[in-house]
C-alpha cells in the first residue's frame, strides 16, 4: 500500500473514531445532566399560592408596577421553570460570535438553575456547557466536543456570579421577586436595588425601569474570569422586546455585557423561544 493510499485511509478511519468518541460523549454529558435536573427538582413542592395585589405592598413602587406590568396578579406563584434560548457569544472581543442552543431549569422556592448549551465553536467542532447554581453554590462545566474540560468552575466566586445571574434572570419567572432571600430598596422613581442572600453568599445589583414597568437592565458588580484570575467588574445585561408566555410578560431578547476599561466588552446575545411554567418535565 503506497503512502498516499495509506494516507486515504487513514484519515477518514481517524475523523470517524472523533466523531463516535465524540457522540459518546455527547450522550454522556447528556445523561449525567439530565440526572442533575431530575435530582433538581425531586423536592419542589407542587403547591403554590396565588399572587394578590396586598403581595406587593411594602415594594419600591417601579417594582410593584413591573409585578403588575408582568401580569402576576392572579396567578400561581411560578415554582418551577423550563426556558429555551437560541443565543450567540464569544469569549474575546476579537474573536467570531459562534452560535448556541440553550436550555434552562429554575427553582424559585430554594432558588437555583441548571443552564445546558451547545456551542457551535466551528463545522464539526462545539462545547457543551453546564453552569449549575444550587444550595447555594456555583458551578460551570465546558468540555470540547462534550470530552475535553477546558473549564470547571467553583468556588465563592461562581457561588457569587451565579447568585446574580439567577437575580437578574428573575425577570423571566417574576413572581421570584416576593421570595424572602430578595430584598427591595428604591433609588428612584425608575430604578430599585435588589439584594439576595442565600447560600452563605449575599449580593446586590440595580434594576432599571422604563415608563411602561418593563425592566430595561440589570447592572452589578461581578466577578468574572479575565486572564487566568477573578476580579469584579460591572456586568450589564440589557433587556428588550416583552412577549406574552403563558400569560406572563418578560423580555424575550437581550445582551450581556462586561464594562471594562478597556471598554464594553458584549459576549452574550440571547432570545426567548419558549418557556414553561409550573409544569412535571420530562428529562
Amino acid at each position: 500500500m503506497s503512502k498516499i493510499t495509506l494516507v486515504f485511509f487513514v484519515i477518514p478511519v481517524i475523523i470517524a473514531l472523533i466523531i463516535t468518541v465524540s457522540l459518546i460523549a455527547d450522550y454522556s454529558f447528556n445523561q449525567n445532566t439530565n440526572k442533575e435536573v431530575k435530582a433538581f427538582f425531586s423536592d419542589v413542592d407542587n403547591k403554590a399560592d396565588i399572587i394578590q395585589k396586598d403581595d406587593l405592598a411594602g415594594l419600591p413602587v417601579c417594582v410593584q408596577k413591573w409585578l403588575e406590568n408582568s401580569q402576576v396578579i392572579g396567578k400561581e406563584r411560578i415554582r418551577t421553570v423550563r426556558l429555551k434560548q437560541k443565543a450567540e457569544m464569544r469569549l474575546k472581543e476579537d474573536q467570531r460570535w459562534m452560535p448556541a442552543d440553550a436550555k434552562q431549569y429554575f427553582t424559585t422556592e430554594k432558588p437555583g438553575f441548571i443552564w445546558m448549551a451547545k456551542v457551535k465553536a466551528a463545522p464539526f467542532v462545539y462545547f457543551a456547557g453546564r453552569d449549575k447554581y444550587a444550595q447555594g453554590n456555583g458551578h460551570m462545566l465546558i468540555k470540547l466536543l462534550s470530552l475535553i474540560t477546558v473549564a470547571d468552575g467553583k468556588g465563592k466566586e461562581i457561588n457569587q456570579g451565579t447568585l446574580l445571574r439567577y437575580l437578574a434572570e428573575t425577570v423571566w419567572f417574576p413572581t421570584a421577586a416576593l421570595n424572602s432571600y430578595i430584598t427591595w430598596e428604591e433609588i428612584d422613581a425608575n430604578s430599585a436595588k435588589a439584594t439576595m442572600s442565600y447560600g452563605g453568599t449575599t449580593a446586590s445589583g440595580v434594576f432599571m425601569f422604563n415608563e411602561k414597568g418593563e425592566v430595561v437592565n440589570f447592572k452589578a458588580k461581578r466577578y468574572g474570569e479575565f486572564d487566568g484570575k477573578y476580579r469584579l467588574e460591572t456586568w450589564l445585561v440589557l433587556m428588550k422586546d416583552y412577549k406574552e408566555f403563558e400569560g406572563y410578560r418578560i423580555p424575550a431578547k437581550g445582551e450581556v455585557i462586561w464594562k471594562l476599561k478597556s471598554g464594553d466588552f458584549s459576549w452574550y446575545h440571547f432570545e426567548i423561544k419558549d418557556i414553561e411554567y409550573n409544569k412535571q418535565f420530562v428529562y
